[in-house]
């Protein structure tokens, strides 16, 4: 598989793959690379090469761009993967925990130490990052990140392409809604409508 993103977050999902022990690394694809390779994997080129990689029998991608502060781009990433034939597999770090009943969809990424609870859904391309929490019930929706230490409650539903930054605490049945921003250590106890933000200690740069 490639992995597309040559940055931190590509740099943990190597990590990752390589402890899973299922996918191997064919190359990183990026348009930008800080360098010829990134922890012993090499740099195969820019988004021009897709096509040439699915020609060679390489079919499968993980998208590491995280688009913090704009999911905009990694949203990009995957369309542009779609289109070039491109599947997305589940990743999954085995100090993870996913209970059975939950259901991910294709491109969910669940790091290290991160749970996911009993009938929680989470759609195409969710990031779960390092020790957050998802509580039973909870619903994600596509290419919602919900960054490092978060918390989410029992019933918490999150729209999709939203950000929910570092150390956030959703409360019980709380819905956020498409494309809104919770800033980092927020305390969520009402639900926030569509495109809004949640500031909390620190002011976003747009």
């Amino acid at each position: 598989m490639i992995i597309y993103g040559g940055g931190g977050h590509g740099k943990a999902l190597i990590d990752l793959i390589r402890v899973l022990g299922i996918y191997s690394i064919a190359g990183i694809v990026d348009d930008d690379p800080p360098d010829s390779s990134i922890m012993g994997v090499p740099v195969l080129g820019g988004s021009n090469i897709l096509e040439e990689l699915i020609e060679q029998g390489v079919y499968l991608a993980a998208n590491a761009v995280g688009g913090i502060g704009n999911l905009q781009s990694r949203i990009k990433v995957f369309e542009r993967l779609a289109k070039a034939g491109f599947t997305c597999p589940v990743l999954v770090h085995p100090s993870a925990f996913v209970e059975q009943s939950a259901i991910l969809a294709e491109g969910v990424q669940v790091m290290p130490h991160a749970y996911v609870g009993s009938d929680s859904r989470l759609g195409f391309g969710v990031i779960v990052n390092t020790g957050a929490i998802v509580s039973h019930d909870c619903t994600l929706g596509d290419y919602a990140n919900l960054s490092p230490g978060a918390i989410l409650a029992g019933e918490v539903s999150v729209g999709s392409a939203t950000l929910v930054g570092m150390g956030v605490t959703v409360n019980l049945r709380v819905k956020i809604g498409d494309r809104a921003r919770i800033g980092n250590g927020a305390t969520v106890k009402q639900d926030v409508p569509e495109g809004g933000i949640v500031h909390a200690g620190t002011i976003w740069p747009e």
